[in-house]
């Protein structure tokens, strides 16, 4: 089994070089956040992620999480780190000064997650919920609420979940039927069922505090119609004190194909004595859009996780193919394997080192790009100036579903290619390549499908605005491209070549959307999935573009590790000769393919 090792060296690198980490500090509440703040923090990150979680991440899928008489417990080892991760103050990274957190930036915040998710994925999913839950409490819950919950969950204490779908509903959250009913006290007493509800129990903490959508008699039909309110697993008193358990309970755990340390559970409310106690966060019929805060955050997050298991991943493959012996090579080989080996590590053989770097470069690639988006999250959160905050805002309107949706699918191909590279050995569980296959398969899926996703980005992010930041995006892009082509730098110049060819491709599209949405919605839709994919394969050249000229610039200078630097041009130019061309037959699917999905019937299948 191979190690994680944190990539240290390309976080700082797209951080300070690509990122613009200089800029964060400019910010309000950022001015400390200095480079070696930073490095520190990365540091005893990478260590606590490659020391504490990643040695659980085999013994944690193998053991799984159970249920027994109504109690969820954790694989041996994970609660003890949970507690680790506590006392080390990772849990309160970024969350609110207020309430006894940290208060630093997404874009400090952003890489921790990264290596917490790369060592052990199940493992950081109830951190992940936790994140959202204070997120969404902050900005709509009332003080009183925020007082006597947020410190607890804030300290680690207390962790938190997301309770949206039912087993009626799936993604159509119009069909919610959980219900609320006033107390009389402020209070509701809330019952229905809730499914696929992650870490919904386990054995870390001594409260968990569940945010559940439902509605309230008589109010409206579909979403305009749901609400939401703070469940606590115990009741808390007015003291701050535990109190009595609340009727809410676990009624089991789902089997699934992967993440098998997470429980993913099934929520009972109301079972056992006629309702669980529940508080309203903010206004009555307003809680799908006091979600979205939490989902947003939650989408963000699992984009992440695509970023983390593809490195994990590649890292895994990347040992094997050093070590395994096997085929004669077709190339130069160094001296030490003597004149014409009759076998060699298989690192050697040319579709090997295509799969390596075809994995690096997604990693890489999306990694860059969720770092600049969170990057806009911190502007449109931190300025001071009202133009930069709507224009950022827009700006991770538009990436939150292509960073999630983009990510999560080339974390599926990536962790892919992990198998392929081990051969058949990849599809025996003893490797480990097959847990990270298995482990990314649902993050494409949760927290909306990349269909979802899709429908998304083409409707309320490009379509309804005409492409407007898409199009304020591919302009900026556009600048990029000319650094590119003025260079005499033969790399960049290639770059530049295809980056180009690939921006018309993105800008063609994203017009053919903006004119086509009102229309005939139906065709953009059918669609909708290749052009979250162009949008992401695009962005993901642009980034590794700039990582090029900052790498260049760098080497010209003299300054930095330059194998480091050399290896980053190298995957900045495969991500341009090898996955950039894709745009062009996304762009032709969207613009030429609908008459082909519309005319399907149901016959046909």
């Amino acid at each position: 089994m191979s190690q994680y090792t944190a990539p240290l060296k390309d976080i700082a690198f797209v951080l300070k070089q690509v990122v613009g980490l200089p800029d964060i500090r400019q910010l309000p509440g950022c001015e400390d956040v200095t480079d070696d703040l930073v490095d520190a923090i990365f540091s005893e990150a990478g260590k606590f992620s490659s020391e504490v979680l990643a040695p659980l991440n085999r013994s944690g899928d193998q053991e799984g999480a159970r249920i027994s008489n109504g109690e969820v417990t954790t694989p041996k080892g994970f609660k003890d780190a949970y507690w680790k991760y506590v006392e080390g103050g990772w849990s309160g990274l970024e969350a609110p000064v207020e309430f006894g957190g940290q208060g630093l930036p997404h874009v400090v915040a952003t890489p921790v997650s990264e290596m917490l998710g790369s060592a052990n994925m199940a493992f950081k999913l109830c951190p992940l919920l936790t994140l959202g839950a204070i997120e969404a409490l902050d900005q709509h819950a009332a003080q009183d609420l925020k007082d006597k919950f947020l410190p607890n969950m804030v300290a680690g204490k207390w962790t938190g979940t997301m309770n949206l779908t039912e087993p009626q509903a799936g993604s159509d959250l119009a069909l919610v039927r959980t219900k609320a009913v006033p107390v009389g006290d402020g209070s509701y007493k809330i019952t229905g069922q809730k499914i696929f509800i992650t870490y919904g129990d386990h054995n870390y903490t001594e409260n968990i505090i569940h945010l559940v959508l439902a509605r309230v008699e008589g109010a409206p039909e579909g979403v305009k119609g749901i609400s939401l309110f703070l469940v606590p697993k115990v009741l808390v008193n007015a003291d701050g004190s535990l109190g009595a358990r609340n009727d809410v309970k676990c009624a089991s755990i789902e089997h699934k194909l992967g993440i098998h340390a997470s429980p993913t559970c099934v929520m009972m409310y109301g079972e056992d004595n006629g309702g669980a106690i529940g508080y309203p966060v903010g206004e009555i019929n307003r809680g799908l859009e006091y979600m979205f805060v939490m989902m947003n955050a939650a989408r963000l997050g699992v984009g992440l996780e695509g970023v983390s298991i593809s490195e994990r991943a590649y890292q895994h493959a990347l040992v094997w193919a050093r070590e395994r012996v096997q085929g004669r090579p077709t190339t130069p080989v160094p001296a030490s394997l003597g004149q014409s080996p009759k076998s060699v590590p298989i690192i050697y053989h040319p579709d090997v080192k295509r799969m390596l770097m075809t994995m690096r470069a997604y990693a890489e690639a999306c990694r860059a790009m969720i770092y600049w988006t969170a990057k806009c999250l911190d502007l449109a959160e931190r300025s001071e100036d009202e133009q930069t905050k709507r224009f950022n805002q827009a700006l991770v309107d538009l990436m939150i579903p292509i960073v999630k949706g983009y990510s999560t699918e080339a974390g599926i191909q990536v962790t892919s290619l992990g198998v392929q590279i081990h051969g058949g050995m990849g599809f025996i569980e003893e490797t480990g390549a097959a847990q990270y296959y298995r482990d990314s398969r649902i993050s494409a899926i949760y927290e909306g499908t990349t269909g979802i996703q899709a429908n998304d980005l083409v409707g309320r992010k490009v379509g309804r605005e005409g492409g407007q930041t898409a199009l304020a995006l591919i302009e900026e892009m556009q600048k990029t491209a000319a650094t590119l082509n003025s260079s005499s730098d033969t790399n960049l110049k290639a770059i530049g070549k295809t980056l180009n060819r690939s921006l018309e491709d993105f800008k063609r599209a994203t017009e053919w959307i903006a004119m086509t949405f009102k229309e005939n919605q139906g065709a953009v839709n059918a669609g909708a999935v290749h052009y979250l994919m162009l949008a992401g394969t695009v962005c993901g050249g642009w980034i590794m573009a700039r990582s090029a000229i900052a790498a260049a610039d760098l080497l010209a200078k003299g300054a930095g590790d330059t194998d480091f630097l050399k290896a980053k041009m190298l995957t900045a130019r495969f991500f341009a000769d090898h996955i950039l061309p894709f745009a062009d037959g996304y762009c032709e699917a969207i613009v030429n393919g609908a008459s082909s999905v519309l005319a399907m019937e149901e016959a046909y299948f």
